[in-house]
């Protein structure tokens, strides 16, 4: 029998388990992931991303572990592992979205984990910066600015097992949105690629960058109905592979979602499936039965779903305008990089309704859209030249889907 391209173990590992047991576990279910130790082991730096990053005041607790983020003993069960099987620089990166300036400074929520294992953190925000070009041309954009650390360096993706009111679910990909920086000139707010149609492009895109070879999900616990603030799941399960998507399919598998499912089918509730989206593509597999899935647990782990964050009919709405607002740039772009060159705008309904140097200076965007609900706000920069390579063919891809 053939070997499968994609390799994925799943363990019982119970929530009240000691740090041994939890480090026991992740080993036994990394160890049979030959082609991620064959890449970690041969690397010079690998660059871990954690799903931690939150101020210390707001760190939820269910069980006795992180509701919403990786917790302490799974962290330090991936350090450990990283030591013992690697002499590479190990160096933690992310960004953090709160604050004025987006910095996370020294003395964040998991920086005393890092310092255990004498692991450095580089600020995704702060420069040194690079542009990556997306393998074979992006999804959404053809590149991205990121930090230079990831320059010939190895990924590992460490993630919680949660609902996303926006993406349904959030596991090791959705995870890597950390990554790019967030201050112009050189970052984008938040909301330029957290944005209608956009994300689960760009989800994708920022994995084929950073091509993640190793994958870890933890499941000791997970959260209900969105990314911060749901409900506390008790879900008993430490999942590991060697490819994103295909860890992220079956990590939504066991969730109870159809990882082949899409919009408007729940969890995706507001968005396309990124995890399908990179699967059409060629990245990774969807399909359960292309993976080299083993596990010891059974789905449903726990009852997920995603919360609904508004009335179907507005998500359809916001969608379709979304993308007539993208069309409508392109199809007089010359005459906004006229007017706009070097800023960032915002249309709707054929209108450019606020533009600037840097859009997060606007606190509330449901207050600008009151009047028309119905109808989306485009973010976009005005680059004459285009540099970032926006692939618009989406957006009429995108309305045909929804047309037919």
């Amino acid at each position: 029998m053939a070997e499968k391209p994609y390799r994925v173990r799943a363990a019982s590992c119970d929530h009240r388990a000691s740090e041994e047991e939890i480090y026991r576990t992740l080993r036994r279910i990394t160890d049979p992931l030959e082609r991620s130790w064959e890449r970690l082991e041969a690397a010079s730096r690998v660059v871990i991303k954690f799903n931690m990053m939150m101020p210390p005041d707001r760190i939820a607790i269910f069980k006795g572990r992180r509701r919403e983020l990786v917790d302490d003993a799974v962290c330090r069960a991936v350090l450990r592992l990283l030591r013992e099987r690697t002499e590479a620089e190990l160096v933690a990166t992310d960004t953090n979205p709160g604050g004025a300036d987006h910095l996370v400074g020294e003395d964040f929520n998991y920086a005393y984990l890092l310092d255990e294992f004498g692991v450095g953190f580089v600020d995704s925000n702060a420069p040194p910066f690079q542009t990556y070009e997306v393998p074979g041309g992006g999804f959404m954009f053809d590149r991205y600015t990121l930090t230079a650390c990831l320059e010939g360096a190895e990924v590992v993706s460490v993630a919680k097992m949660k609902n996303h009111a926006f993406m349904g679910v959030t596991l090791c990909m959705k995870n890597l949105f950390g990554l790019p920086p967030i201050t112009p000139p050189a970052g984008r707010v938040r909301t330029y690629f957290h944005h209608y149609i956009r994300l689960p492009y760009v989800l994708p895109d920022l994995a084929m960058i950073t091509q993640p070879c190793l994958n870890i999900v933890d499941a000791l616990t997970g959260q209900w109905g969105r990314e911060w603030g749901g409900e506390g799941r008790v879900c008993n399960a430490l999942i590991a592979g060697d490819q994103v998507t295909a860890t992220d399919a079956c990590g939504a598998y066991l969730m109870g979602h159809d990882p082949a499912s899409d919009w408007p089918a729940p969890p995706f509730r507001r968005e396309r499936n990124h995890l399908l989206v990179a699967a059409q593509r060629g990245f990774g597999t969807v399909d359960l039965d292309a993976i080299d899935f083993e596990r010891e647990v059974e789905a449903p782990l726990s009852e997920f779903d995603s919360e609904e964050t508004d009335a179907p009919g507005i998500v359809a709405s916001g969608r379709r305008t979304a993308c007539e607002q993208a069309l409508f740039y392109r199809d007089r772009r010359e005459e906004m990089a006229d007017r706009f060159a070097g800023k960032f705008i915002y249309l709707q309904a054929g209108e450019v309704i606020w533009h600037g140097e840097d859009p997060a200076v606007l606190r509330s965007h449901r207050q600008m859209s009151e009047k028309k609900r119905d109808q989306a706000m485009w973010l976009k920069l005005v680059d004459p030249e285009e540099k970032e390579g926006e692939r618009f063919g989406v957006y009429e891809a995108c309305l045909n889907r929804m047309a037919s």
